[in-house]
Order: structure tokens, then C-alpha cells, then sequence
């Protein structure tokens, strides 16, 4: 997973990074797991590391002195973070290592045990690790169902 170090600043124009915090010891993965409800904590009890995903607020989006700089504010933080994680993720399956992201997690447990600021948002927690399981995912939707294509 340090190897997805190149993946910093992806999509992040003002150099403003998200914040990962890396559980690798059996304590800090358990309290990870604690702040996991139970299908979370079920189905990713095998992981060799878990990363609490973490985004600084009133930075990327925002000018020096605070002010929004379009009407979304906050939420280009955000996207920064998914950009950064989607680079993670696509680099861990290369690697052959599994991953689940899961956004049900209690924040504020996260925050406490890894010293998170309040000025950060804690996101979501990504198991990684290799599974020998088969991994069964939903049915997708069709592009149609979210999609709209205009071509006039």
C-alpha cells in the first residue's frame, strides 16, 4: 500500500491532501473493527490493515482567506479524497490485494483513537488484504438507469 504514495495530489489542485490513517498493529486494527458495525466488522476480520479516510475541511475548494470558491465548497475536499482512493484502490488490485470500503463506521471512535482534529471529517475506513473467497458483488445498473446521453 505505500507504494500508492504516487497517487498523492491526483486530482487535488491546491496540493491539499486527504488524510489516511493506517491500522497495521493488531490494537489499532481492533479499534478499527470496533468502530465497525457488524456486518462491516464480519466481513472484513481478516485484513491485514485497515485506512481511516480522512478529509481537512475549508481547504481544497477554498481560497486562502477561507471564502468557497464555487457554491460546493466542502465537497471538493471530498472529491479529492474519492480521487485519491479510487487511485489506492485500482493499485491494490494490481497488487492482487482485496479491498472493501465501508462508509458506516462511528466517526467520532475513529477520532479519539487515532487523534483525528476536528477540523478533518472522517470519511470512510478501506480494509485491505487478500482473500481467498470469492467476491460476490450486486447487480450493476445499466448505464441508461444513471446516465443521460445528448447527442443533438
Amino acid at each position: 500500500i505505500r507504494d500508492t504514495d504516487r497517487s498523492r495530489g491526483l486530482g487535488d489542485v491546491y496540493k491539499r491532501q486527504p488524510r489516511f490513517y493506517v491500522a497495521t498493529g493488531e490494537k489499532s486494527k481492533n479499534a478499527v473493527r470496533e468502530a465497525l458495525p457488524k456486518f462491516n466488522r464480519k466481513n472484513s476480520e481478516n485484513a491485514s490493515a485497515y485506512i481511516v479516510t480522512t478529509v481537512v475541511l475549508n481547504r481544497s475548494g477554498f481560497d486562502k482567506d477561507g471564502t468557497a470558491v464555487t457554491e460546493i465548497g466542502n465537497g471538493w475536499g471530498y472529491y479529492d479524497l474519492g480521487l485519491n482512493n479510487m487511485a489506492l484502490l485500482l493499485k491494490a488490485t494490481e497488487l492482487g490485494i482485496s479491498t472493501l470500503v465501508m462508509g458506516i463506521r462511528d466517526g467520532e471512535k475513529l477520532r479519539k483513537e487515532f487523534d483525528i482534529p476536528e477540523t478533518e471529517a472522517v470519511v470512510s475506513v478501506i480494509a485491505v488484504g487478500y482473500t481467498d473467497s470469492e467476491i460476490v458483488r450486486p447487480k450493476r445498473k445499466s448505464v441508461e438507469d444513471f446516465a443521460k446521453f445528448y447527442e443533438d
